[in-house]
């Protein structure tokens, strides 16, 4: 990426802040993912100050003086407006996304950056602590400054009509909660209906098979050769376990993914490797020569969960997929899966049934337990919700939205690692990545003959290629919306995933 004649120094003294300011998020990526892994217990008061004092250098870097008086020589630090004509799209689109991060970073003071670092630090340690003891009272006044935090994050960012547009606005930037108000809408129309006259079939897909004995050790193992036949370079990216699975990325060439295994549950292990795979993916396709700034970067979590989502559910519950992989699986657990055929198995992971997990809910009721958690989180950051009432108005959304109540708070308001490192506006971008996932998908079907042949071999490298040619290497070249309209030919919409559902859950459960 070259900035022409004149505009050279500024050029390299911006790159040269952000590949600095880079290394250390990098190092502070590490160091959280060592504390969801590995990390001994009696480390994490000290590890909270490791990270804020990484974070606060990194901040220091995206907002200091040497990168702000570069910048203010190509671009109006407070309108964006160019000061340079000589830039072609790409490189316009990477000055513009530049500004936009440092008008975000500069409107937080280094206390403030300080010391939500470090609480988040802190409150992700007491998550971990009070989801296994199924104690939320211990949690509560960690929660609730970590509301409060994002609430005085969201003033300062004031970059939406709402302090929770502003929160989004970080994970899936120019999107506001009215527009996803739109989608939920537009899904929930045609996905209630759907969702009702499945639970009205007589003949029920019966999912019992997968709840057997299954050797933790050999889910491991077929999770790792699942993940490297989709293309997950173990030469550079790694699995580990975790309370809750994650990706996180200190650069293309190291990828760290996680999963969550369980003895007597082998749809989720398989399902939550593939969906951070799916992430792995992504970030190690990201253009390498421009690690250090925005066109090294995903575009969007929006963007991102398409990946996720795309290769958990479109690859990985598909009935192409399944002619490859059972028969490895099989061959695993011969003993647990002696009585059940292909198309049986294939069916109890598209098993439809409100379940009190989301990230274990199948693809028709997952996007409810997305809508459940955007009301709250409206609810706790524009309405001051109390947290100290949540565990009381999560149940409630529950039952409203998937007819079921948790039997505990492990089960329900505790789940999510999320809120806990306050990721307020994070949630949403699961239902956008499923909307985009269909939306890709399709294109892909339409440019790749025999994608589903290719499947039932083992070659997902047609797909793979296709993603790293249009969305990964692009970076943060295209925004989300002109990305969507580039690809697909047409803006994000519930119309092609809802058409992709209703298609496949007919011919699951035979519908009439």
């Amino acid at each position: 990426m070259n900035f022409k004649g004149q505009i050279m120094p500024a050029r390299e003294t911006i790159l040269k802040e952000l590949l600095e300011a880079s290394h250390l998020q990098g190092i502070e990526a590490l160091l959280s993912w060592d504390q969801e892994t590995y990390m001994p217990e009696g480390a994490g008061a000290a590890r909270a100050e490791q990270v804020a004092y990484i974070t606060t250098l990194m901040h220091s870097k995206q907002v200091g003086e040497p990168l702000k008086k570069a910048l203010e020589e190509l671009i109006n630090l407070q309108t964006g407006e160019l000061r340079v004509m000589t830039l072609n799209d790409r490189e316009t689109r990477q000055l513009k996304e530049i500004w936009r991060d440092y008008r975000q970073e500069a409107s937080l003071p280094t206390h403030f950056v300080t010391e939500l670092a470090k609480h988040a630090s802190v409150s992700q340690q007491a998550w971990v602590r009070a989801r296994k003891d199924n104690d939320f009272a211990f949690f509560e006044p960690f929660l609730s400054k970590m509301v409060q935090l994002q609430k005085e994050k969201a003033k300062y960012l004031a970059s939406g009509n709402t302090d929770y547009d502003s929160l989004l606005d970080q994970f899936e930037p120019e999107m506001t909660s009215d527009k996803i108000s739109v989608l939920f809408d537009e899904l929930r129309v045609r996905l209630v209906p759907l969702i009702q006259k499945i639970q009205e079939v007589k003949h029920r897909v019966n999912g019992s098979l997968l709840t057997k004995e299954y050797d933790i050790g050999k889910q491991w193992d077929f999770g790792v050769s699942v993940l490297e036949a989709i293309g997950f370079d173990l030469n550079t990216g790694r699995q580990d376990r975790s309370a809750h699975p994650f990706t996180t990325s200190t650069h293309p060439t190291d990828v760290r993914t996680t999963t969550r295994l369980r003895g007597n549950d082998i749809r989720s292990a398989l399902l939550s490797t593939l969906h951070e795979g799916g992430h792995g993916l992504y970030e190690q396709g990201l253009p390498v020569e421009e690690y250090g700034n925005p066109l090294g970067q995903a575009i969007s979590l929006g963007i991102h969960e398409s990946q996720s989502r795309l290769w958990e559910n479109l690859v990985g519950l598909s009935p192409s997929f399944w002619r490859f992989a059972y028969p490895k699986l099989h061959a695993k657990f011969p003993d647990q899966l002696k009585n059940a055929d292909r198309d049986m198995f294939y069916a109890a992971m598209n098993r439809v049934r409100p379940s009190m997990i989301r990230v274990e809910a199948d693809e028709a009721t997952y996007n409810l337990h997305i809508m459940l958690r955007f009301e709250i989180e409206k609810q706790l950051i524009n309405e001051n919700y109390p947290v100290a009432k949540l565990p009381e108005l999560w149940n409630k959304k529950m039952e409203e939205y998937l007819g079921i109540t948790p039997a505990n708070d492990t089960e329900g308001v505790l789940q999510d690692v999320h809120w806990s490192f306050g990721a307020f506006g994070y949630f949403p971008t699961y239902t956008l990545g499923n909307l985009y996932s269909v939306q890709f998908f399709n294109q892909v079907k339409k440019e790749i003959s025999g994608l589903d042949e290719s499947f039932a071999r083992g070659d997902f490298s047609g797909l793979l290629n296709w993603l790293r040619k249009n969305i990964h290497s692009k970076g943060r070249g295209r925004k989300a919306e002109e990305l969507i309209l580039e690809l697909a030919g047409q803006p994000l919409s519930a119309g092609p995933f809802m058409d992709y559902l209703e298609e496949k859950y007919t011919r699951v459960y035979s519908l009439s």
